[in-house]
């Protein structure tokens, strides 16, 4: 029972992982039809930014706030990446919306680019970051069974999530604009919605989204240049899985993948493990292409 347990948490923990980096890529590729190789730069950007707030709490302010450093991150990462986000829509990607190839190739550069900054700024080795104190050790249940503080954490943050972007598409004027252009972009233009500054506005969320799964990856291991292409075929491996463009989706292909991925991998191995995911993902699209969960929308092919 115990080992039971222990395989649900990691599997339920490592798809929340999976679907906190998935969430700003399902906005973007659900929304505008955009891949955006460079989402796990982006990634990495948040990863940076948890680091520099790490070496400004322990440097220059007294040792009894370095506790909050991490909770301070997580909107600092945020910011950041959204800002980046903007600037990559506004100068680059909305010259090439309905081009999918040119978009491919262009933010793979992107990633290039930015990978080649943090670089010349962090230099090409991992950084470390230490955990906060409140975050050592883990709860235990059963007398045996350990659920470590972190990935409870990550647990948290990822529902927090997932309820603010609830809240913001489903309770807010411009969430509801958000769903009218991805339902039918041209009827939404015709009724007097901004579809560019929509756009701009979704690639800014899933940016900002994806700079906050980079300060969740921190507390499971060091940190380099190339932490986000680790995660990007991953990340649209669940948002395919779940159905482009639904949040509930993309929430039930996450945890279909951890749990499978945590299964697989308690009998078998980890490389193993992950190409029997993958084979499993590609048999179900073949059964049903537009995955878990589909989309409805009012356009008329």
């Amino acid at each position: 029972m115990e080992t039971i347990l222990t395989q649900v948490f990691n599997g339920i923990s490592l798809g929340s992982i999976m679907l906190l980096i998935a969430l700003g890529l399902a906005i973007t590729f659900g929304l505008m039809n955009v891949i955006n190789m460079a989402h796990g730069e982006l990634i990495m950007v948040g990863a940076y930014m948890t680091y520099v707030t790490q070496i400004i709490f322990s440097q220059y302010l007294p040792s009894s706030l370095f506790g909050a450093y991490f909770l301070v991150a997580i909107p600092i990462a945020f910011i950041v990446a959204a800002l980046i986000g903007l600037l990559l829509e506004r100068y680059l990607i909305r010259y090439l919306y309905g081009r999918p190839l040119d978009s491919l190739l262009a933010t793979w550069g992107i990633s290039l680019i930015l990978q080649q900054v943090a670089r010349s700024i962090f230099g090409a080795s991992n950084v470390a970051i230490t955990s906060p104190e409140w975050l050592n050790g883990g709860l235990t249940v059963m007398g045996t069974v350990t659920f470590p503080y972190k990935r409870l954490f990550i647990l948290f943050l990822v529902f927090s999530c997932l309820a603010a972007l609830y809240l913001y598409l489903y309770r807010t004027t411009a969430g509801r604009r958000m769903q009218a252009v991805t339902l039918n972009r041209g009827m939404a233009s015709c009724l007097g919605i901004s579809t560019r500054k929509v756009d701009a506005y979704a690639f800014g969320l899933g940016s900002g989204l994806a700079g906050v799964a980079g300060c969740a990856l921190t507390l499971i291991g060091p940190i380099g240049p190339m932490i986000g292409s680790y995660y990007i075929v991953d990340s649209f491996m669940v948002v395919v899985l779940g159905g482009v463009g639904k949040l509930i989706g993309t929430v039930a292909g996450g945890l279909s993948m951890g749990l499978l991925g945590t299964f697989f991998e308690y009998t078998t191995s980890a490389t193993l493990a992950k190409v029997l995911v993958f084979t499993l993902i590609i048999a179900f699209l073949q059964w049903k292409p537009s995955g878990i969960v589909s989309v409805r929308t009012r356009t008329l092919d």
